[in-house]
């Protein structure tokens, strides 16, 4: 697709953008009364940023996470990978396909978010985990903290997928990516606002966004 193309994609995604991030705040204010959910999700992120902080960052296991997510959005897409690579000064892989959100995708899905509540919903099969919920939120907290913080500081410096996809569709696609992520997920965590409820919100912000900006025009 001809960067020119993506571009004008991109300006016509940013009222989606708006309404997004509005539906997130409505699902936010909604479950604001989960306090044993969030307080132990917000400890879990204060823990990470004070690891952050203080300690020498684990590059290696971000950039782990990073290939891993462009592997496995590779298979999702029915490609394969034919080499991988990560270490602490960067990493690679080498696949049979791509496209923009196979090259982005590491930027808005937090990998090691779903690999806690995997291992928690499969314990919690096995071993009725029930008792250990506040742990799961600390650990969910702490993990997407991870992803936040480290995703931001190699965004810092110059990232070819993001080059190659161009800047502003970049960016949107990745504030899309991690809104739409959180308005997903907070819904099925804090279960005071149905999954149905939050994607209805969505749309209907997203709705009134559109008409705001064609009364402006």
């Amino acid at each position: 697709m001809p960067r020119w193309s993506k571009t004008i994609i991109a300006v016509l995604l940013l009222p989606v953008c708006v309404g997004t991030a509005e539906a997130l705040w409505m699902v936010v204010q909604k479950s604001g009364d989960a306090t044993t959910i969030w307080v132990a999700s917000l400890a879990g992120a204060a823990c990470w940023l004070v690891i952050y902080s203080l300690l020498p960052k684990p590059m290696w296991i971000y950039v782990f996470g990073h290939e891993l997510t462009h592997a496995l959005w590779t298979w999702a897409f029915g490609g394969s990978v034919k080499k991988f690579k990560a270490s602490s000064s960067g990493g690679h892989v080498v696949i049979s396909k791509g496209n923009f959100v196979i090259a982005l995708a590491p930027y808005f899905f937090p990998v090691y978010v779903v690999l806690v509540v995997l291992l928690f919903v499969v314990g919690d099969l096995l071993w009725n985990w029930n008792n250990y919920l506040p742990w799961f939120h600390l650990l969910v907290g702490a993990a997407y903290a991870f992803h936040v913080t480290l995703t931001w500081h190699i965004l810092k410096t110059k990232q070819s997928d993001i080059t190659q996809q161009g800047y502003l569709f970049s960016a949107v696609i990745i504030f899309l990516g991690n809104v739409g992520v959180l308005l997903i997920g907070v819904p099925l965590l804090a279960d005071h606002v149905d999954l149905l409820t939050a994607l209805g919100w969505w749309l209907k912000c997203t709705g009134d966004v559109l008409l705001r900006f064609g009364r402006l025009f």
